[in-house]
């Protein structure tokens, strides 16, 4: 079963977050990913990145996956 902290670390081996919480019940997850990556990307690039993060466990093992993904700067000015 897929947990908040399994997604967090696959999403730490491939994204250098400067922030990142996820949090869930094993089937349905809210993640904030802060990190410089996502400078000059669309919400749709930003979620892109992460679905190619997470590969086919976007298809088995998670069921839905809420995103608020922002830059450094965007983080900042919240």
């Amino acid at each position: 079963m897929m947990s908040p902290e399994l997604i967090k670390a696959y999403l730490e081996e491939s994204i250098d977050c400067e922030h990142l919480t996820v949090i869930g019940d094993g089937r349905h997850f809210e993640a904030v990913i802060v990190s410089k990556i996502f400078d000059g990307k669309s919400r749709v690039q930003r979620h892109q990145v992460i679905f190619a993060a997470l590969g086919d466990k976007m298809k088995e093992d998670i069921h839905a996956l809420s995103m608020k993904t922002l830059t450094p700067s965007e983080w900042e000015s919240q």
